[in-house]
């Protein structure tokens, strides 16, 4: 009993202390890193506080602390993912019969650079029939692989770079001034354009991949915060509806994440309907929502989806969206507002990376 409750002790301060590592604002991947697998802290935590009624000793002070400190843990966490939870208000509101020519979808997808099952990529996207498909991880040979695209999808824009941060972006609706911007890092492209629905509405869109602060790319996320909050001010100033959409190598749940919705007042369809976890695509439990599709109030959401694994590490996340200027004022009531500290936090983020 000793010994079991000593290993839950050892278990049970390390998943206390992790959980508590992000609250320092310090840029450096090894207190970043601890961001990504809230829900695995709170299924661990709450086995952990379940398996030490079992082996507590009521009699001993320590027992009712460590119980106390647990429960309080498994709280905070839920807080941290209850927005993406089914229990959550929905942020933004869904529309059942969409308008055909203000409608349009979305397919976004880490394809992975070294992953050769190309195929599986093509099928994914014959299957669900994307306006748009934003595919991130590309060099020359998977641009050379995917021309038969060229034809379905006559605008596109092409930045594949052997780093693991090259960019296609095909669509079927026309894209007016496209351009590829390196914001923050040499090497690191984002892709900025407007859209042309068939309405004849204009839409803007950002294609994001900023690098993730793991120690083998860059050690700390300064510059994944800046081109992520350069690309929320843009959002912010932008006068057309906005779609942001990427893999943006941070988690839904984030500090920096939630920074860049409350800077730009851009809505995440997931708030309310579930994680859509869509990296590692290999391991089961090890999941979180890295891939993702960031929308003005404008637009309402007809259907999301994680779609089948296509050979990556990551899967693909499918939205289906209409232009909605009627029904704006619903989203704009659950929007993120920013306050005089979040400007000031999110300019020196921006100012550190320069």
């Amino acid at each position: 009993m000793e010994i079991a409750r000593i290993i839950i002790y050892t278990l049970g301060y390390f998943i206390i202390a992790v959980s508590l590592i992000p609250l320092i604002r310090n840029d450096n991947w090894m207190f970043r890193i601890f961001e990504y697998p809230r829900a695995q802290k709170l299924l661990i935590n709450l086995g952990l506080l379940v398996l030490f009624l079992v082996f507590a000793d009521w009699k001993d002070q320590h027992s009712i602390i460590f119980t106390s400190l647990l429960g309080a843990n498994s709280i905070y966490l839920f807080y941290q993912v209850y927005p993406y939870t089914l229990l959550a208000k929905r942020q933004m509101k869904g529309h059942r019969v969409p308008s055909k020519d203000k409608r349009f979808k979305l397919l976004v997808c880490n394809v992975y650079q070294d992953n050769r099952e190309t195929q599986r990529c093509l099928n994914c996207i014959a299957d669900y029939k994307p306006d748009v498909v934003i595919l991130v991880e590309t060099d020359e040979w998977w641009k050379m692989q995917l021309c038969s695209l060229e034809d379905e999808y006559p605008y596109h824009v092409m930045e594949p770079l052997s780093n693991t941060y090259g960019m296609l972006l095909y669509s079927k609706l026309e894209l007016i001034d496209p351009k590829v911007k390196y914001l923050v890092e040499e090497g690191i492209p984002s892709i900025h354009t407007k859209v042309k629905l068939p309405s004849g509405d204009l839409f803007h869109l950002y294609c994001v991949h900023p690098q993730p602060p793991v120690p083998q790319e860059n050690p700390r996320s300064t510059e994944r915060d800046a081109e992520l909050l350069l690309i929320a001010k843009k959002a912010k100033a932008c006068k057309l509806p906005v779609v942001v959409a990427g893999d943006l190598n941070d988690v839904a749940w984030s500090y920096t994440t939630e920074l860049f919705m409350k800077i730009s007042g851009l809505l995440d369809p997931r708030r309310g309907r579930g994680f859509f976890n869509t990296f590692h695509a290999h391991h089961r439990f090890f999941r979180w929502p890295l891939d993702h599709v960031f929308c003005s109030k404008h637009f309402q959401l007809a259907d999301i989806k994680r779609l089948p694994n296509v050979g990556s590490d990551h899967f693909p996340i499918f939205v289906d969206l209409e232009l909605n200027y009627e029904k704006s004022h619903e989203n704009a009531e659950d929007q993120l507002q920013a306050d005089a500290d979040d400007v000031e936090v999110a300019e020196e983020k921006i100012d550190k990376a320069k």
